[in-house]
């Protein structure tokens, strides 16, 4: 099997002066999107093989990028900058690429359009239609170079910069709408701009190289039913609690995933207290959770079914019945409820002590969290008291992550594959754990009670 890997160069700058089409530089945001694909090119290990750079500055300047964020692979010793890459014609680069050796397993190009493009869709014409500046095509082939042909390739992946990386996505993001002091049309443009989030991450998190989009996807999910759960304690909406279940049911498919991408992420921050072997072991075991995971939501996002939920819930906000609704609410009203859930929570909290089971702080979590969006709806909310609000989740959001990570624990510990060493280690950490769960518990049990706080 030879694997084929097609970049486009990165955003580069306009010629100026008597500056040449072969001296453009890369302008900021293109260095940027270089150094966004560096990973994805190391995950797809197409820098494995043969590197072979257009001899332009802009693609010179793309390899540059990629090599800098990567300093340990030494990218310098297997690159070569070829004059017959500073192409625009794809016949001419297709002749190229049937003239690569046979020993060569996996080439990365580095280039430019149109010569790319119509390389692509030469090589298999399920290609994109475009191929944006930083972009990387994956093309597999089961045969010599020489006969890769027409149609001769398998495209297996497609990466853009904005789907690779969540701070590039954030700059082209869809922007929240101005704030308006009318309630109704607050909330409804509230809920559109969350339904524009989601369906704009869902790339990035099929993509599944920055988890931040996960982390975004899975907000925006949960803030838009929290949002429909609020106004549904306040008014009556006909449809709305089966649509705030799919929401539910759409978000948990993500807590898994979400979950695991958090505790491998404080393992690589913060060393645990393992042994090298059962620390890889571990991570191991968490990575082969999470492609499965990962495999299972992409299945997920790519079925009809879930387009039309999506845009069912799209249709839905903008619906008579749901402006009706909104416009019988007013400040008082959410204040009422917002008063009820303070009580409740007080009484909650209360109950709890240092024997209460997990389960219920993280019920007292999910109360806070109910709170803190029915707050978020009345604008003339005081600050001080979100900022209450944001420290009690702060607390109970560190709580149930040491919960979550007993949990993974727990099943690492009772897979019959994993090593008996490794077991009894990870054992021990998990113990060990109930140390900052009970200066938590402490801490929450101290709180005030939040009418003392209220506004």
């Amino acid at each position: 099997m030879r694997h084929l890997y097609l970049m486009r160069h990165a955003k580069a700058k306009q010629p100026s002066g008597d500056m040449t089409d072969h001296q453009r530089p890369l302008r900021k945001g293109g260095k940027r999107q270089a150094a966004a694909m560096a990973h994805v090119l190391q995950h797809w290990q197409a820098l494995e093989g043969g590197i072979y750079v257009s001899t332009a500055a802009r693609t010179r300047e793309t390899f540059d990028e990629i090599a800098g964020q990567l300093p340990d692979h030494a990218l310098f010793n297997q690159v070569h900058f070829d004059e017959d890459l500073y192409t625009f014609d794809g016949d001419g680069l297709q002749a190229w690429v049937e003239s690569l050796p046979n020993e060569a397993e996996r080439v990365l190009v580095i280039g430019h359009n149109p010569a790319l493009y119509d390389l692509a869709r030469w090589l298999d014409q399920t290609a994109p239609h475009s191929l944006p500046t930083g972009s990387v095509l994956h093309f597999t082939l089961s045969a010599s170079w020489k006969s890769a042909g027409h149609n001769g390739a398998k495209l297996a992946g497609c990466l853009t910069p904005e789907t690779a990386s969540y701070p590039l996505f954030q700059r082209l993001a869809p922007q929240p709408p101005k704030r308006n002091n009318d309630t109704a049309s607050r909330i409804r443009d509230m809920l559109e701009h969350q339904y524009q989030m989601i369906r704009a991450l869902e790339a990035g998190v099929i993509a599944g190289v920055d988890p931040e989009f996960l982390h975004q996807y899975r907000v925006n999910l949960r803030r838009s039913r929290a949002v429909g759960e609020s106004v549904r304690a306040i008014t009556r909406v006909p449809g709305l609690k089966k649509m705030l279940k799919r929401l539910k049911q759409r978000a948990q498919a993500t807590s898994d995933l979400r979950d695991i991408d958090v505790f491998l992420e404080d393992i690589a921050k913060t060393p645990p207290p393992l042994t090298p072997g059962s620390r890889q072991g571990l991570i191991q075991w968490l990575q082969d959770c999470q492609r499965e995971r990962h495999q299972a939501l992409c299945q997920q996002l790519s079925a009809p079914a879930y387009a039309e939920e999506m845009e069912a819930w799209q249709h839905f906000i903008a619906s008579d019945d749901v402006g009706k609704a909104l416009s019988k609410l007013t400040p008082k009203r959410i204040r009422t409820v917002l008063n009820e859930r303070i009580a409740r929570h007080d009484e909650d909290l209360a109950a709890l002590s240092l024997d209460t089971h997990d389960t219920g702080f993280h019920e007292l979590r999910k109360g806070v969290k109910r709170i803190r969006y029915l707050a978020d709806l009345n604008p003339e909310t005081p600050e001080p008291f979100l900022s209450q609000l944001k420290h009690r989740q702060r607390l109970l959001g560190e709580y149930q992550d040491l919960c979550s990570r007993q949990a993974w624990l727990d099943a690492f510990g009772a897979s019959p594959d994993n090593d008996p060493q490794q077991q009894q280690e990870c054992v021990q950490w998990r113990d060990s754990l109930e140390k900052p769960k009970l200066v938590l518990r402490k801490e929450v049990l101290a709180l005030e009670p939040m009418t003392n706080v209220s506004p």
